[in-house]
């Protein structure tokens, strides 16, 4: 299984971010399948943001639930993440990830596959 995920790398305050994930050698319709979005601020440790499972059920991050939509494209096998009204603080290397069998939350971090990681900047 393979996850690429792109968008733009630069935004300005109060931007939304929107962030897509292809998704190669499985469907994210699978049974057990779970399809997260993650992100590690410079000098930080990952932070999990939020899943849409196999079914189309979304978890998110209490911290961020406010800000934070997850959906899908099952006819291209995509999901994708948008992030309301961005700051500095959400600068980070931002991840698309899979977790097999297993709802990922806050603290989880043993992901079966992950995507390489594209850069986002908030600036003015």
């Amino acid at each position: 299984v393979q996850l690429q995920e792109w968008g733009p790398g630069l935004l300005k305050p109060s931007q939304t971010l929107s962030l897509t994930c292809a998704v190669y050698g499985a469907s994210i319709t699978k049974t057990a399948y779970y399809w997260s979005w993650i992100r590690q601020p410079p000098g930080k440790g990952l932070e999990w943001m939020g899943v849409i499972g196999y079914d189309g059920r979304t978890y998110y991050s209490p911290s961020l639930q406010s800000r934070t939509s997850i959906s899908r494209d099952t006819s291209k096998n995509q999901f994708s993440l948008r992030l309301s009204s961005v700051t500095p603080e959400d600068t980070a290397v931002y991840y698309c990830a899979c977790a097999i069998g297993t709802i990922p939350g806050d603290g989880y971090e043993e992901y079966d596959y992950r995507g390489q990681g594209t850069q986002v900047t908030v600036s003015s």
